[in-house]
């Protein structure tokens, strides 16, 4: 953010530069700063550039604001002097950030310009501000109530203490929920505090639940509110408040499921209905030891049972309600399932078989058809054989007759031509599901050829992996057995959910693999959501060979009580560099999480690594704290000229082990020493690529003559 910064007016009014050299660029229109701008964003902009790469303000107005190097201050609070800047692009700044800055980053650049030592902040929002429970028998418990403490702030919200307080205190009782005395609460995160009423005396009963914090005010507070009845009740309560019945065939009753009813109150509890209601009504029947004739004593308890037999196709749902005298009132359970007919379903990885070129005569080329059942019930297997040309046959498949709902088995196929031309053959699975084919293709070569052999089959299963972690890599090689070289012609990942895994390895497209030779496959499961993640890894070779390997694994959330790695940017381009120029980057690391979070190394790769610096993380391991953050500054340091790639992999106690930031960059040989030149400007801070700027003669001269003007002027 270069060019010349202008400070203030003088007393005859004109406007006077910080620099002292006469450029005149005329006064920027200042638009005061309005809405809520984020320091904190605005210091990494500062600092890092663009989201998209590029140049820092940093590289030309030093580490802070604070310095005012070039009259940067003038911007402080004022974004437009920023546009107007880039607009008119002083010191170049229009050839570096043009189009880079949304209003809203140079709304948050100008708060940091304003703000330089910002620093993260918690703020605290506790809610409801009220609690009011039901009448209460006295001496007998309520059922709890939640409040939620939310930390809307920028850095961790450290909880002091969590107390009752109030006239009648000793009626209430803190038990459950998430937070706890001395915990931290990362910001964007939330904890719960549960609550109960014992009453201790009849009629009105308050207190105040009260948790300190290090937020603004020091403390939040609920107001907390119950009656304490004198005359005995029941008191009705159940085990669980809904009941899903999952999947289910239609006109097959469920297994039952089952629920206590317990009476904590202190007089017994009878039932005047126990039924089941709602649009699916009659699909249920209820059981068990609950009943309207049979009363329940104080502390006893009794079971509800229910099943489900479904007689339609689709969602059903219902609601069991037990009306009695319970002082807390009627108690429901809600019902609810899917149902479909019956629907075996048997599909095939991959679902077709291409063996490529093979050399007749020789050792067979191997691939695998796995089945998978993907219906509702048993699938019945009565055939599975190959159809069309001899030269393709099964060789030990571990069907057997019946494949379980979910389950998978292996069909493996040979290929040994005896003579050349094109091979065309079927797998035909016969089963109580829909025929299944899977078309297989090959060719005889009288020509020594490649034989590309993966070493599995798949699928390649990753354990559960946090939102933003890295899982560990697994490793597949890829072999050529046959007597000439083969090539690779597309190594990609495809499917659902390409973008969550990582592909690596020393495979790659257009690589040629000799013969006896292999190359590696290395993947890894990198989740952007939580859930369920697949994709499939695509080889084909030149002589028509393809390959599929499923990919899967689960995305796991942030759990409560866990610390998260978050990395901004997750990968990054260097760009162009000359080599000897040695340009770094800063990777904010936060953790995202609500404990401690514990950085045991970073390991590098390529030419790439860790740079010093005193404003950047320490050094490893480190740790940081629920909302903590700090600054990976890393180098790139090219040696030789062409592409390079390489990767940061941080690893840490966050689920999963290890999270990996993506590099690459470009390099080009120095120019000779004896070069010309041919930098014109847009550095923002020179117009020259040397020191021997061809405008600073000018400026000098002009400045001379403004001065010799003005002194000239005060005399008359």
């Amino acid at each position: 953010m270069g060019g010349t910064m202008w400070t203030g007016r003088t007393k005859a009014g004109r406007w006077q530069q910080a620099a002292g050299a006469v450029l005149m660029i005329g006064a920027a229109v200042v638009v005061p700063h309005a809405g809520a701008a984020d320091a904190l964003n605005g210091r990494n902009l500062y600092l890092n550039g663009p989201v998209t790469g590029g140049a820092s303000c940093a590289s030309c107005h030093g580490a802070s604001p604070a310095a005012n190097v070039n009259g940067i201050t003038r911007a402080a609070n004022q974004p437009s002097v920023i546009a107007n800047a880039i607009a008119n692009n002083r010191g170049g700044m229009g050839s570096l950030f043009a189009g880079r800055f949304s209003s809203t980053e140079l709304d948050d650049l100008a708060a940091f310009i304003g703000n330089p030592t910002v620093t993260a902040a918690p703020a605290a929002t506790l809610a409801p501000a009220s609690l009011t429970f039901t009448g209460t028998a006295i001496g007998q418990t309520s059922g709890p109530l939640s409040a939620t403490l939310s930390n809307t702030g920028s850095a961790a919200l450290n909880i002091g203490t969590i107390a009752l307080g109030g006239a009648a205190a000793g009626d209430y009782s803190i038990g459950g929920g998430s937070c706890a005395n001395g915990a931290a609460i990362a910001a964007g995160a939330s904890c719960t505090v549960q609550t109960s009423f014992r009453p201790t005396a009849a009629g009105s009963r308050a207190a105040t639940l009260t948790i300190t914090h290090n937020a603004t005010g020091g403390s939040s507070t609920v107001a907390l509110a119950g009656t304490g009845n004198s005359t005995p009740q029941a008191t009705i309560g159940l085990s669980a408040a809904t009941v899903n019945f999952g999947a289910q065939l239609t006109g097959a009753a469920s297994a039952p499921s089952t629920v206590t009813v317990t009476n904590s109150g202190q007089a017994a509890l009878t039932f005047s209905s126990i039924a089941v209601g709602g649009a699916n009504a009659g699909i249920f029947t209820i059981g068990g030891t609950c009943a309207t004739t049979t009363p329940v004593a104080a502390g006893a308890s009794c079971t509800v049972t229910v099943r489900a037999t479904p007689t339609a196709a689709g969602a059903f749902a219902g609601t069991l309600t037990l009306a009695s005298n319970a002082a807390n009132g009627s108690a429901g359970v809600g019902l609810s399932g899917t149902a479909s007919a019956a629907a075996p379903a048997v599909t095939a990885t991959p679902s077709a078989i291409a063996f490529g070129a093979q050399t007749v005569n020789t050792p067979a080329a191997a691939q695998t058809v796995v089945l998978a059942n993907t219906g509702n019930v048993v699938l019945n297997l009565s055939n599975i054989g190959v159809t069309g040309a001899a030269s393709v046959t099964i060789a030990g498949s571990d069907c057997g007759s019946t494949l379980a709902v979910g389950a998978r088995c292996s069909v493996p196929l040979r290929f040994a031509p005896t003579t050349a031309g094109a091979v065309a053959a079927t797998l035909a699975v016969i089963s109580n599901a829909a025929p299944l084919q899977v078309a297989i293709t090959g060719t005889g070569s009288a020509q020594a050829v490649g034989v590309p052999v993966l070493s599995e089959t798949g699928p390649i299963t990753f354990a559960d992996t946090q939102v933003g972690a890295t899982a560990a890599v697994h490793t597949t090689t890829f072999n050529n057995a046959g007597t000439a070289a083969l090539r690779i012609s597309t190594l990609t990942l495809a499917g659902a959910n390409p973008g969550d895994f990582v592909l690596g390895g020393t495979c790659v497209a257009n690589a040629a693999v000799g013969a006896g030779a292999n190359c590696t496959l290395t993947t890894a499961l990198r989740p952007t959501a939580a859930g369920a993640r697949s994709a499939t890894l695509m080889v084909v070779t030149d002589g028509g060979a393809q390959f599929s390997l499923a990919l899967t694994g689960n995305g796991v959330a942030v759990a409560a009580g866990a610390p998260a790695l978050g990395v901004n940017p997750q990968n990054f381009d260097f760009g162009a560099v000359t080599i000897g120029a040695t340009p770094t980057r800063r990777f904010t690391l936060t953790n995202s999480g609500s404990a401690a979070l514990t950085l045991s190394g970073a390991t590098f790769s390529g030419p790439f690594a860790q740079a010093t610096d005193s404003t950047g993380c320490a050094a490893f391991p480190l740790t940081l704290n629920p909302g903590a953050t700090c600054e990976l500054v890393v180098r790139y340091t090219p040696v030789n000229p062409g592409n390079n790639s390489g990767s940061v992999v941080l690893n840490s106690n966050v689920a999963g082990g290890s999270s990996t930031i993506a590099l690459t960059g470009q390099a080009s040989a120095a120019a000779p020493a004896n070069a010309t030149p041919q930098n014109t400007g847009g550095g923002g801070c020179s117009a020259s690529k040397d020191v021997n700027d061809p405008m600073l003669a000018f400026l000098v001269l002009l400045a001379g003559g403004v001065i010799f003007w003005r002194r000239k002027r005060n005399v008359q």
